[in-house]
């Protein structure tokens, strides 16, 4: 199931999302809702070792796919906002650039 690279780049692009957000609801919960701090307390450490999770697999994937500066700047700046990394996840998995073939690309290869 996670056998190639770009499977395990998804992987780690959808936790640091699902960390971000986890991150977000504490924060909500912390400043807005009942002053408490356990959310962050939680979340807080997970979503920074995702973070780093996913910079460290832009560099791995960056040297096994080979790809050029901008997609790399990119990957990075994606990690940034909250569910960035999945946005750029999908567009790299529809533009070619995870070395994978959508749906559509391998049905116009076939025809």
């Amino acid at each position: 199931m996670f056998a190639t690279i770009a499977a395990r780049f998804r992987l780690v692009a959808v936790a640091e999302a699902l960390s971000w957000t986890g991150l977000l609801i504490g924060m909500f919960f912390k400043y807005v809702v009942v002053n408490t701090e356990i959310g962050v307390e939680v979340f807080g450490p997970i979503h920074g070792a995702f973070f780093v999770l996913y910079v460290a697999s832009v560099v791995l994937v960056r040297r096994e796919l080979k790809w050029d500066t901008k997609t790399t700047v990119w990957a990075l700046i994606a990690s940034v906002p909250p569910l960035g990394t999945v946005v750029f996840e999908r567009w790299a998995r529809r533009t070619g650039r995870l070395g994978e073939q959508t749906p559509q690309q391998a049905a116009s290869v076939a025809s």
